[in-house]
């Protein structure tokens, strides 16, 4: 995890870490195979929501997943799922937050390093940063832009897994 990353998760409020480390969640989703890219619609909601119904949504979500792949990136991604916190607390949605992050970007390191590695960096600190300049704002502060970055990562992670696959 980059250092500004690292600093962005260290003041980022409840919103933002929830809304920083599902949308690492979200741009590995092509890992767990043919997961919809809407799998994490309801934890999203939550968030915009200020954390409302977390705790349900969240059980809705991973009783939805997609078994997908069990090689070792698609069980990482799981486990991130399993992670997240059942509560709406700060401490639990930092460590998931950093975890996630870490992840994140080890997956990346490992399916392409370089280019692909920096892209999950700078993806991770442009979202930290755009949710620390919303985080006053309240939690109806729109997460179009969130999710507009994770969806340009989800595919060009996606274009990786397919690249591989066609290669193995």
């Amino acid at each position: 995890m980059s250092h500004s990353a690292q600093e962005l998760i260290a003041r980022a409020g409840e919103r933002g870490l929830a809304a920083s480390a599902l949308a690492c969640l979200d741009r590995c989703l092509p890992l767990l195979g043919p997961a919809p890219d809407d799998l994490l619609r309801p934890l999203w909601q939550s968030v915009a929501e200020g954390g409302a119904g977390w705790a349900d949504r969240l059980g809705e979500v991973r009783g939805a997943q997609a078994e997908g792949g069990d090689d070792g990136f698609a069980v990482r991604v799981r486990t991130m799922l399993g992670a997240a916190p059942s509560g709406w607390d700060g401490a639990a949605l930092r460590a998931w937050a950093e975890a996630c992050s870490v992840t994140a970007l080890e997956l990346h390191g490992l399916l392409g390093g370089g280019p692909l590695l920096d892209g999950e960096e700078r993806r991770q600190v442009q979202i930290l940063e755009f949710l620390a300049g919303t985080e006053s704002d309240g939690p109806a502060a729109g997460l179009r832009p969130v999710l507009e970055v994770s969806a340009e990562g989800r595919r060009v992670l996606r274009a990786v897994v397919s690249r591989r696959e066609r290669g193995a």
